[in-house]
């Protein structure tokens, strides 16, 4: 449990770097900061959902999508949530291995929506655990 919640508190923590870049003006040093945060709060997030998953229904999982995927069958995840997230996963493996301007920009007009939904998953399961 102690793992579960320093993890949780790691991942609020990036998220609210995140959620301080998202509204600032645009500018190409602000997108790749905003694409950086994204990548290490998205790095945080998932692991939650896997911490959360072994501790709470002893569901073990290796990778980000395995991990979606399982927390939308325990009902952690709604199916549009866990479609979104699914998209989110593949769009921070581009932003990690792409210097496509283009795919970098797109990544990036998608960084605000990306925040709120970890956000609101992330208070989700920190309220769930305490129950």
């Amino acid at each position: 449990m102690e793992k579960l919640r320093l993890r949780s508190e790691t991942a609020m923590k990036a998220l609210r770097t995140l959620e301080e870049i998202v509204d600032e003006p645009y500018s190409t040093i602000v997108r790749d900061a905003s694409i950086k945060r994204f990548e290490y709060s998205f790095d945080i997030f998932w692991k939650v959902i896997k911490d959360y998953l072994r501790i709470k229904e002893g569901i073990e999982c290796a990778s980000p999508k395995s991990c979606f995927r399982e927390a939308f069958k325990v009902g952690i995840l709604s199916e549009e949530e866990t479609v979104k997230v699914l998209e989110m996963t593949d769009d921070r493996n581009l932003s990690t291995h792409t210097y496509d301007e283009e795919t970098i920009e797109e990544i990036y007009q998608q960084v605000r929506d990306y925040w709120e939904l970890m956000d609101n998953i992330c208070k989700r399961i920190e309220s769930s655990k305490n129950h």
